[in-house]
């Protein structure tokens, strides 16, 4: 029936990834006022644009009813489109200070400093960059005990050499030896548990 865009998160982009999957060019991008605009008279309510938001800014309303929900949710969304530049677990490198490398964890963990955090992470391992729970809140929570980095996983090499299932993960090294790691992706609600995992590890 009708797409509806949060603009309060939306980067509105020309390389809009909801506008490059629809089938129906219900989105558009208008050059004059540098934004996406929508016809909802060619929508036909498939929902492949809601899937391909990576920051879940596009909904698809089958109904009057779910039109009139999706957009109070809207209204009354809080965030802003600063939150897409806040560095999140799993979310692409935004703050170079914490970036590192393969060869960093060799060369830290055998320091017999503070533990060392590295989290691993590719631009596929997370759904929704504004769900994730911010790098900050963990790094902060243990940075009197441990140092914190972030990796880009480009290849196998790093998945196979610490048997990574699954991405965005976290691995945890202590007096020159992995001690722990967490797999797998955890939303801002589930910050407790994760933080919970991570005290326990650091504490062994």
């Amino acid at each position: 029936m009708a797409v509806l865009v949060n603009f309060k998160i939306c980067d509105n982009d020309k390389a809009c990834s909801g506008m490059a999957v629809c089938p129906q060019k219900v989105f558009s991008w208008n050059e004059e006022k540098q934004c996406v605009e929508i016809d909802n008279s060619k929508c036909i309510s498939c929902g492949l644009c809601e899937k391909a938001c990576m920051v879940s800014a596009i909904r698809v309303a089958k109904n009057n009813e779910e039109y009139e929900k999706i957009k109070k949710e809207f209204e009354d969304d809080p965030r802003t489109i600063n939150d897409l530049l806040v560095e999140r677990y799993g979310g692409k490198l935004i703050d170079l200070a914490m970036a590192g490398s393969e060869q960093e964890i060799d060369l830290k963990k055998d320091s017999n400093n503070r533990p060392l955090i590295i989290e691993l992470y590719n631009d596929d391992s997370i759904m929704c960059l504004l769900k994730s729970i911010r790098v900050k809140e963990i790094a902060n929570a243990f940075s009197e005990n441990t140092r914190y980095r972030k990796i880009e996983v480009k290849d196998d090499n790093l998945l196979k050499k610490y048997n990574i299932k699954e991405l965005p993960a976290l691995l945890f090294f202590k007096d020159g030896k992995q001690v722990g790691k967490i797999e797998g992706y955890y939303q801002e609600d589930e910050k407790d548990k994760l933080m919970k995992q991570i005290a326990d590890i650091i504490e062994r």
